[in-house]
């Protein structure tokens, strides 16, 4: 199987369908990316808060890319198989003014520098960094690209910042390595593009950053003709955790956390009519009996991303 490579000056700073593509690839091949972290690089292991002052704010969230994936059509959906997910040494968490869920009550910057510990037992979930070693409070790393989407069909740039049905910054934990998105195509070629690097984040990110890392992240890319039903973005989680239930899970993504909640059942139920033949009211009482909704992204306005969480092992 061919693997293509992208560097890390290689990315662009708004999602827009005229950027033309750095790559262009077949269905079913290989792309590994080489991403530095969501400050493009203006944050590094030396830092200080001082630092959180004077960032650029018009160069966060870069992402690498785009991908011309060959047959892509509009209609079509693109399936992401995260193959690895390798993050760096070091990461950092900081608290920006303006930025979050409580941003008007903590309107002081912080900044957190993370040394990620024991890399090499990521695959076994042994990898780790310390929060506060004397009180023994450990955080088990589990990275996973933050941003990962295709162009819009409309014309024109749209920020990298918030989350939009056709993917970018949707901050969900759970595209780890293994995991496999679904992203709806608007555009030919799709144009996926990737970065954002998390160690580890708790669903909804809450104070608008991870323990953001530089990554290198190897993904699959598949046309996908089947799946007309792929309106937002779905997912498939890693079927390998011990000891963790694997969901499939629709997404809602919207202005209105009300009315993300409620596209991220519509989702589920559309799903369940088209691949499991239940009727629309069988399928919506079961996403009642054992469907779990989840805030995945809560802070990257103006939109939310509200996950509806089927277990796999129902579905089975």
């Amino acid at each position: 199987m061919s693997i293509h490579a992208v560097r890390k000056e290689q990315c662009h700073l708004a999602w827009d369908n005229s950027i033309p593509p750095i790559l262009r690839v077949q269905s079913g091949q290989i792309v590994t990316f080489d991403c530095l972290d969501a400050s493009n690089g203006q944050i590094t292991p030396s830092s200080t808060v001082q630092t959180i002052n004077s960032l650029v704010f018009s160069q966060l969230d870069q992402v690498n890319g785009p991908i011309y994936i060959d047959d892509a059509k509009p209609g079509d959906t693109l399936q992401i198989d995260v193959l690895s997910v390798k993050p760096a040494e070091w990461g950092w968490t900081a608290c920006i003014p303006g930025f979050g869920l409580l941003a008007d009550e903590f309107t002081e910057p912080a900044l957190k520098i993370w040394k990620l510990e024991a890399l090499d037992k990521l695959e076994t979930s042994g990898a780790f960094a310390w929060f506060d070693e004397q009180k023994t409070i450990k955080i088990p790393l589990r990275p996973f690209a933050g941003e990962m989407g295709v162009a819009p069909g409309k014309p024109g740039a749209f920020s990298t910042i918030p989350p939009y049905a056709t993917g970018g910054n949707i901050d969900t934990k759970h595209l780890s390595a293994g995991a496999t998105l679904f992203l709806p195509v608007e555009v030919e070629g799709a144009l996926f593009s990737i970065g954002d690097g998390h160690a580890a984040q708790g669903d909804g990110e809450v104070c608008g950053t991870a323990i953001e890392t530089p990554m290198k992240v190897s993904v699959r890319l598949t046309v996908r003709k089947d799946r007309p039903y792929t309106k937002t973005p779905h997912f498939k989680t890693a079927s390998s955790i011990p000891n963790q239930e694997s969901y499939y899970t629709t997404t809602g993504v919207d202005s209105d956390m009300r009315e993300a909640t409620r596209s991220a059942v519509r989702s589920m139920v559309d799903f369940l009519v088209f691949e499991h033949r239940l009727s629309r009211v069988e399928a919506y009482m079961l996403c009642s009996v054992v469907g779990d909704l989840r805030l995945h992204e809560v802070v990257d306005m103006p939109n939310f991303v509200v996950g509806m969480m089927m277990p796999q092992s129902v579905l089975t």
